[in-house]
């Protein structure tokens, strides 16, 4: 018998846990094209077998309870996208630049709407700064580098693009813009490769660009700043004008600056400096609100003697400005014997101490083999432990503060197979946003109401669905409340009605 003893709106309220499992946590991970590394598989160019694979690492990475991925999808001025390709198809795809795959998919679009599917977030991952990949020249005849050699460095025996290049700026800029204008992207993001990695006995050879385009700076080093600052700044307000609700964030080397007498805001490390080594000013692309989030790739252990995890993580979550800060997490040291990383509690210990810290809301891992294959269990400690619970992507409110309405038409049906919910999709909210998916909660009648707790969710539904069916795990009294979240995981007010389970 079923007995509906009330149905109100609820007020959400919410209790942080971070210790415990919070509801609001980025939980992703990097899956890396360039040279193969996690995705296709080297020698795979078959799309049916590609797509089986990737549907097999999605599953995998739900499984554990991830959120989000960040697939690359340009390695070295590729891609792995159809529409306003400017860039030839990547070699890593199909065997040879520029050979489209057989028979034709689109890569891009293919991989958004299985994440979609699954209620995972895709963020487009670019290299920014690689042209020709080191020890790969076999480049299609209008591949950049050949088409515009003028724009082109040699370092190290890898073509980059010289970012000084006012040109160059404006390139990079269309191809991501294209990007965003052409598929529905939850983000784009990018790497640590601006200037490169330096090289003993290797030249920056970018001594003409600087007498063209550097008047005014006082030296080299700070005009190679000024042009990544330019070339961010660009991209962050194309991005905005095209869709303001696509999130747009960096992952950086681990330090900022080490902190000396010169330095005294510098971090407590002895790292290499983005800042110094890299041209790259990260600190002051959050501070300037360009990106949306920061996550330096802190690879390195609690006791590292350089780079110790928690006192560097201190210092960026008093730097963030109220951005987010998520850490890149080292998970493939785990393949191996390094000090430091023996077992996979490394990781652990890492994200129980990034809970007790409100400013880091999450945790991208590198890389997607590293969890599929699960080096010393790290996918097991995620999937049976940390990441147990569902957790959903952190909101941005200077993005979207505004929650979708509520389920309307909320009713309670039994049935001989259970319980069945159902409602109706409501109107659009202010800002125009219908419900991207539904949270469905179930509490036993004398528990308090807490949204806010994870372990009361039973059910996350894509719309359009709107309709659940639960099997509680006893006879008894129970109240379900059904809430709305829109794309920026803006949750609204509750439905909520009692059932008697007899």
């Amino acid at each position: 018998m079923i007995r509906y003893l009330c149905c109100a709106l609820l007020t959400m309220w919410s209790v942080k846990t971070f210790a415990q499992s919070p509801k609001r946590e980025l939980r992703a991970v990097w899956i890396a094209t360039v040279d193969n590394i996690d995705w296709p598989r080297p020698g795979d160019y078959n799309p049916a077998s590609q797509q089986q694979h990737f549907r097999q690492i999605l599953d995998t990475h739900q499984q554990t309870g991830l959120n989000a991925v960040f697939v690359q999808v340009r390695d070295a001025a590729d891609s792995y996208y159809a529409k306003g390709q400017m860039e030839p198809w990547s070699e890593w795809l199909t065997g040879r630049q520029g050979k489209a795959p057989e028979p034709f998919y689109d890569p891009l679009t293919f991989m958004l709407e299985e994440a979609h599917r699954r209620g995972i977030e895709f963020h487009a991952w670019l290299n920014l700064n690689r042209a020709v990949f080191r020890g790969h020249t076999n480049v299609t005849p209008d591949h950049v580098s050949r088409l515009h050699p003028d724009w082109m460095i040699t370092y190290d025996g890898t073509k980059i693009f010289n970012v000084g290049v006012p040109e160059v700026r404006n390139y990079i800029t269309k191809i991501v813009t294209n990007l965003a204008r052409n598929y529905d992207l939850d983000g784009i993001h990018f790497d640590d490769y601006f200037y490169p990695y330096r090289v003993p006995g290797q030249v920056l050879d970018d001594q003409v660009a600087f007498y063209k385009y550097g008047a005014g700076y006082r030296s080299i080093n700070d005009w190679r700043r000024a042009n990544i600052d330019q070339l961010i700044h660009q991209i962050s307000d194309s991005l905005k004008a095209i869709n303001p609700r696509i999130k747009f964030g960096i992952s950086p080397s681990a330090v900022w600056r080490n902190r000396s007498p010169l330095v005294p805001d510098g971090s407590e490390t002895r790292g290499l400096s983005a800042y110094e080594e890299l041209y790259a000013d990260t600190r002051k692309w959050i501070r300037e609100s360009w990106i949306d989030y920061i996550a330096p790739q802190v690879y390195f252990h609690r006791t590292h003697r350089l780079v110790p995890y928690e006192p560097l993580i201190e210092w960026w979550r008093k730097n963030c400005y109220g951005r987010h800060l998520y850490i890149g997490q080292g998970a493939y040291r785990l393949n191996g014997r390094e000090n430091g990383w023996e077992t996979a509690s490394e990781i652990a210990d890492q994200i129980r101490w990034n809970r007790k810290h409100p400013e880091i809301q999450g945790s991208i891992f590198f890389s997607s083999r590293s969890l599929t294959n699960n080096f010393k269990g790290v996918q097991d400690t995620l999937r049976n432990g940390l990441y147990q619970l569902p957790a959903f992507v952190p909101t941005m409110p200077w993005k979207d503060a505004t929650a979708p309405l509520p389920p309307q038409e909320f009713s309670i049906e039994k049935d001989g197979n259970g319980i069945v919910l159902k409602w109706e999709t409501p109107p659009p909210a202010v800002d125009g946003d219908r419900p991207y998916r539904y949270i469905v909660y179930r509490f036993q009648e004398q528990e308090a109401i807490n949204l806010g707790n994870v372990r009361h969710i039973v059910g996350i539904l894509n719309a359009p669905g709107t309709s659940f069916r639960d099997t509680p795990p006893a006879k008894g009294n129970y109240r379900y409340v059904v809430t709305s979240m829109d794309r920026l995981s803006n949750e609204s007010l509750g439905v909520m009605s009692d059932v008697e389970n007899q």
